[in-house]
């Protein structure tokens, strides 16, 4: 499913637009990216947790050549799944 599907689906469950649903959508993930940068975490009991972990840096190996490779420090998003969302019937 792609996003314009994803609206499409979305507008129909709600009984809303598919042009109030896309703002919507858009709203929420822009919302959350804002709040994951500043290093906030996000709970939505039954979907899931949104938190940012810091992966320390590390060597790593190229595997066409063999060559050792250093990777930097980052941090990223991680996805914890919520009760409700675990449990697909």
């Amino acid at each position: 499913m792609n996003k314009t599907e994803f609206i499409a689906a979305m507008a129909a469950k709600a009984g809303m637009t598919k042009t109030d649903t896309k703002k919507a959508l858009d709203a929420f993930m822009e919302t959350t990216h804002e709040q994951l940068k500043k290093g906030k975490k996000i709970t939505l009991i039954g979907f899931g947790t949104f938190d940012v972990v810091k992966r320390k840096a590390r060597t790593a190996k190229n595997p066409q050549t063999g060559a050792t490779v250093k990777v930097p420090a980052k941090k990223v998003v991680k996805f914890k799944v919520g009760s409700k969302l675990g449990k697909l019937k």
